[in-house]
């Protein structure tokens, strides 16, 4: 039989309740017998300076101490004035029986007279301190109880100024009283009733506290259960502002980063697909015109078919890179490079291409040093893609601006067109893989829709960040914030 998880904290809680209980009670019974025991002892103690001041007195009677010596008797009338038997105490005996001369007159009656109680003997129990009462006189001679008693509570017996005897008491070891007894075990006894409501109590909050605390793991084991089984739309409640609660947060968060994922690896294997499609469809449309003769093998269909090779061989390239970066194994060689130096010599193999586009090229640098910790090759990547990017979305006629600035402990580094620009609120998608704002427009331009993703895995790897936004130009505004030389993490 498998106990589950609630039953086995219920146990666990309800174990260490009793665990906790049992050792209350024991602690506490040690600890009521232990302080009832230590009252009675300054209660004797007391009650000891009470029978000092009797044997002060009787000795001043008597003169001497001769009278006590090894005379049980007379300590016993002694403690029995200073502590009278108690009425519940004494022995109700019967009567004597009636005798004839009962009913004679008073003279002529009898006299009975019953005979004095033989030394050393009572009816009476013997009171509570005299087993344990020790007294010597002043040359510590034992005149009454045990010769060499264990060491207790003393007092001196002093007449008139002088010393004449010392009175020890040995200190109670055990409840040697029925009364008392009966008292310490009532006690004892409240106490485990109170632990075993106590018990009860524990367990039911224990179950309780199992059932409240596992209403939450529960739906989390279900919505666990559903992802496992591919079911990324499911998501718990959050029903604690607790750890549970921060768990189910991060679990919601977790299927629905699972779902963006895969619903962008759906989109993508589609629209990678789709992308190779195409040129291998227009590169099979002129082999076969080719062959079947109805076009002529010249430079112009061979030039052709080689544009749609290279546009695949880059869509290829591209996808490799990405999935390069994706499993962690692009890497970089970084050094210390002038990012104003790096853009203006990529800006003057591009001026003649710009020109020749129809564009007019602006170039805006800082005064200030700009050097940047990172891998020329990737950087020149970075630059080289926006700038295609620019150059094949640009109207004729428009411009290209680009310009470097030391922004704090940042380099900027911007790149921005005029017009067309995109639609608002879609900057932020310019970065998703083979996403385009007009798929027709982009394909026939030769884009491929993997630039900017490429760029944005570059400059992330170099701590850096890329953000696209309007241009004030009326095109698109690219910024790319890579940290200064010295600063990088």
């Amino acid at each position: 039989m498998r106990i589950k998880i609630t039953q086995k904290i219920a146990l666990a809680a309800i174990g260490i309740a009793m665990l906790c209980i049992a050792t209350m009670v024991w602690v506490t019974t040690q600890n009521l017998k232990h302080g009832f025991i230590a009252y009675l002892n300054e209660v004797q103690a007391q009650e000891l300076e009470e029978v000092r001041d009797l044997l002060v007195e009787e000795y001043r009677r008597q003169g001497n101490f001769d009278w006590l010596r090894h005379n049980r008797r007379a300590m016993r009338d002694l403690l029995e004035r200073h502590s009278p038997q108690p009425e519940s105490d004494r022995r109700t005996l019967p009567p004597p029986p009636m005798r004839r001369d009962d009913f004679a007159p008073p003279h002529l009656r009898e006299e009975r007279l019953s005979p004095p109680p033989r030394e050393g003997r009572s009816d009476r129990p013997p009171p509570p301190l005299m087993q344990r009462l020790s007294i010597k006189d002043d040359r510590g001679h034992p005149i009454f109880g045990p010769p060499d008693p264990s060491p207790g509570i003393a007092r001196l017996i002093v007449v008139d100024g002088r010393t004449v005897g010392t009175l020890s008491l040995l200190p109670l070891r055990q409840i040697d009283s029925a009364t008392d007894r009966n008292f310490v075990r009532g006690q004892i006894r409240n106490l485990l009733w109170l632990a075993g409501v106590l018990v009860l109590l524990a367990a039911l909050l224990a179950v309780g506290l199992a059932r409240h605390l596992l209403r939450p793991i529960a739906s989390l084991r279900n919505v666990t259960q559903r992802i496992a089984l591919g079911h990324l739309d499911a998501r718990s409640p959050i029903v604690n502002r607790d750890e549970l609660g921060e768990l189910a947060h991060h679990i919601n968060e977790m299927a629905k980063a699972l779902e963006t994922h895969e619903r962008q690896r759906r989109k993508m294997l589609a629209d990678v697909s789709h992308e190779l499609r195409t040129p291998l469809a227009v590169v099979r449309g002129e082999l076969e015109a080719l062959i079947d003769g109805i076009r002529q093998v010249d430079e112009k269909a061979i030039a052709s078919l080689y544009a749609e090779v290279m546009r695949l061989n880059k869509m290829v390239d591209d996808l490799y890179q990405l999935a390069l970066a994706d499993a962690g194994d692009l890497h970089y060689q970084r050094q210390n490079i002038d990012l104003t130096q790096l853009l203006g010599e990529i800006l003057n193999r591009y001026r003649s291409r710009v020109e020749a586009a129809g564009l007019r090229l602006t170039i805006n640098f800082s005064q200030h040093v700009a050097n940047v910790m990172a891998d020329s090759g990737r950087i020149t990547q970075v630059i080289t893609n926006l700038l295609e990017n620019s150059m094949r979305y640009t109207n004729a006629g428009g411009t290209i601006a680009a310009s470097v600035q030391v922004k704090g402990r940042h380099i900027e580094m911007c790149i921005e067109d005029s017009a067309p620009g995109v639609p608002e609120g879609t900057h932020a998608k310019l970065f998703e893989r083979l996403y385009r704002v007009d798929q027709a427009r982009s394909r026939e331009r030769g884009g491929s829709g993997l630039g900017l993703a490429i760029c944005k895995v570059m400059v992330e790897a170099h701590g850096g960040d890329i953000q696209a936004s309007p241009s004030s130009l009326g095109g698109v505004k690219i910024v790319v914030r890579l940290p200064k030389a010295g600063n990088a993490a």
